[in-house]
């Protein structure tokens, strides 16, 4: 499948070229927006974006009431960023995520680094070592997805974002917030709008004829899990249903007995995963059981994991731009280095909808 290159990031490459290679020299004077909307065939709202990304990178700055001037090839300062990241190897978005961040132009001048946390024998422990590390360190900002799955969750990662608040280390939060749903917190946050990928995947079994659609979670999700919750309700009442409590299940997708027990007791034609991970835990289960894929029960999940497509029956889910996410966080990191007066955004990049076998929606096309 070929990658369609941004427009904003077309543009910041042909003028760092020129810029690197001296086609524009050091301290000369670029041309408006407006004027290099007309030479790029562009928006002035993505030639400004790229403009910002020149000027996080150090090639260029902007002189009030004179204009924008090169910098030259003068290597902006280099930072250290920490990456706090509790699932990595365990939760498939968080790799594709550092890709994105270690492709991203920006990155160039920058280093990201994985702590070592040692011999520390629980998840907690763990990132509450790597967090000590990169304070001792004192890196510029750390990227931190927040823990999941544990009983103690919330309370270690109040403590974490304390701690690094503490020393003034910036923080930009990956696909999740620190605080239970619908808390915000005072962090940076570039994920997916969850409350939206939930409505969507629920809206779109609904679209198929499905009367009785359930939620299944693991106990102890992230707050994204409780957003997507959240979604689903809202597209279930949109569709002049009840989200009945016995449809909505926290439980664990690999015990036989209490998947069976739900099932008998709520009696799904549909069942939205929290995630993809739930879903192909869930999905063998239920073919063991003897129900049939999607000709008794439809599944749908969220993030389009590699191995989405690879499940027993072909998993129906919403893609998450990992990448992106990656290259966007990577930019949230450096514009709150610059300045620390903003005040906490929300980066929420747009999912796709990817139909396959197991909701029956393909032959409903």
């Amino acid at each position: 499948m070929t990658s369609v290159v941004p427009k904003h990031r077309q543009i910041y490459a042909a003028l760092r070229r020129d810029i690197q290679s001296g086609r524009l020299a050091d301290g000369a004077r670029l041309p408006s927006e407006a004027e290099l909307g007309q030479t790029f065939g562009a928006s002035r709202i993505t030639v400004g974006r790229a403009m910002r990304d020149l000027q996080v990178a150090g090639l260029i700055e902007r002189r009030a009431g004179s204009g924008t001037f090169v910098r030259g090839t003068r290597s902006p300062a280099a930072l250290t960023f920490g990456l706090l990241i509790p699932d990595l190897g365990e939760t498939e978005i968080f790799e594709p995520m550092c890709q994105g961040m270690m492709a991203s132009p920006l990155a160039q001048a920058h280093a990201l680094i994985w702590g070592s946390p040692g011999n520390a024998e629980s998840k907690a422990e763990r990132a509450w070592l790597l967090c000590r590390q990169y304070i001792d360190r004192r890196v510029a900002g750390v990227f931190f997805a927040p823990l999941e799955g544990i009983a103690e969750q919330d309370a270690v990662n109040t403590r974490i974002l304390s701690a690094l608040d503490a020393a003034r280390i910036p923080v930009v939060l990956l696909d999740r917030t620190a605080l239970p749903y619908p808390d915000r917190g005072t962090h940076d946050l570039v994920g997916i709008d969850n409350r939206r990928a939930g409505f969507v995947v629920t809206a779109h079994l609904l679209a198929l004829g499905c009367r009785r659609v359930g939620f299944v979670a693991r106990p102890h999700a992230a707050a994204t899990v409780a957003a997507r919750e959240a979604g689903y309700r809202e597209a279930v009442f949109a569709g002049g249903l009840d989200a009945a409590r016995d449809l909505i299940a926290r439980l664990d997708p690999l015990d036989d007995k209490a998947v069976n027990a739900w099932i008998a007791t709520a009696r799904p034609d549909a069942i939205v995963c929290a995630n993809d991970r739930t879903a192909a835990h869930l999905m063998p289960v239920l073919l063991r059981l003897g129900y049939a894929i999607p000709g008794d029960i439809r599944i749908v999940g969220i993030d389009d994991v590699e191995y989405a497509s690879l499940l027993p029956v072909p998993l129906t889910t919403l893609r998450q731009p990992t990448r992106a996410i990656g290259d966007a966080a990577l930019s949230v990191m450096l514009d709150r280095v610059a300045r620390r007066d903003l005040p906490p955004r929300d980066v929420l990049l747009h999912c796709e909808l990817i139909v396959r076998e197991s909701c029956g929606g393909q032959d409903a096309e």
